[in-house]
């Protein structure tokens, strides 16, 4: 990977995390067109760099984070449904990263419904909760664990958790934020672990590119968390879904044209 790569990546990580357009989803398409899917140092880089993104989120909430000790147990709570099924069935989710149609079929489908989700949750928008309880902590992440599948965005599935248990769209995405900080931890340092298991091991090169990597992802998720929370309240998710389907559409109508889509 070069540092060129690595830069287009991290923009892509920084941009995607937090919208409901499948970060995931990005990077393989982004990894596959410049041909470094399959490298495993990619599959790291790509895990990585969402503790960049990750650390804009403790940085523009911070007083959120110095608050009471429950807020922690609350993302606690939150985290366990995709603790317990990614260590269930961590080898089954690795599979279906290899699908093209898988990612596809994701993006398609969650765009169609981000088309209605406004429609449905309009009364929630007025009259919303803005404080997260531990049972509906619970239920946004058994949401979560719907996004394992590549393409279906966490971003997405955690605010539409968070929608469906009466909160507005500005608590339920801010939720969805901080959610992703544990989430996100876990993935990146079990993705260390595994790299190095398998015999990998980090050089200076490699460690100055996942550097500049978490940083450039850093930067950009931080811009695009606070252009994503005032757009999202004036006009809520019509747009992102017509992008996930014209972007689902376009990989299938490739992929079955025979061009080669190889992913990790």
């Amino acid at each position: 990977m070069s540092y060129l790569q690595a830069l287009v990546l991290a923009v892509i990580e920084g941009v995607t995390e937090f919208l409901p357009v499948s970060s995931t989803g990005h990077m393989i398409i982004g990894s596959s067109a410049m041909g470094i899917a399959e490298q495993e140092f990619t599959k790291l880089f790509t895990v990585c760099i969402q503790f960049g993104a990750i650390l804009s989120v403790v940085v523009l909430y911070w007083r959120r984070f110095c608050q009471s000790f429950s807020f922690y147990l609350k993302l606690f709570v939150g985290f366990l449904p995709a603790a317990i099924l990614g260590k269930l069935l961590g080898k089954e989710i690795n599979a279906l990263l290899e699908n093209v149609v898988v990612v596809a079929a994701s993006l398609l489908v969650g765009g169609v419904i981000l088309l209605f989700v406004d429609h449905w949750f309009r009364k929630t928008e007025k009259d919303g909760k803005i404080v997260v309880s531990y049972p509906a902590a619970l239920k946004i992440g058994i949401f979560q664990t719907i996004a394992m599948v590549p393409g279906v965005s966490r971003s997405a599935a955690t605010i539409i958790g968070g929608l469906a248990q009466k909160l507005t769209r500005q608590a339920a995405a801010e939720f969805s934020f901080f959610l992703a900080v544990p989430t996100m931890l876990a993935a990146t340092l079990y993705k260390l672990y595994q790299f190095h298991q398998y015999g990998y091991h980090l050089d200076t090169n490699k460690l100055q590119i996942l550097l500049i990597g978490n940083l450039v992802a850093f930067i950009t998720a931080m811009l695009a968390i606070r252009s994503f929370i005032g757009y999202l309240q004036k006009h809520g998710f019509r747009l992102f879904g017509y992008y996930r389907i014209a972007l689902g559409l376009t990989i299938l109508i490739l992929y079955f044209s025979g061009f080669k889509l190889q992913l990790v």
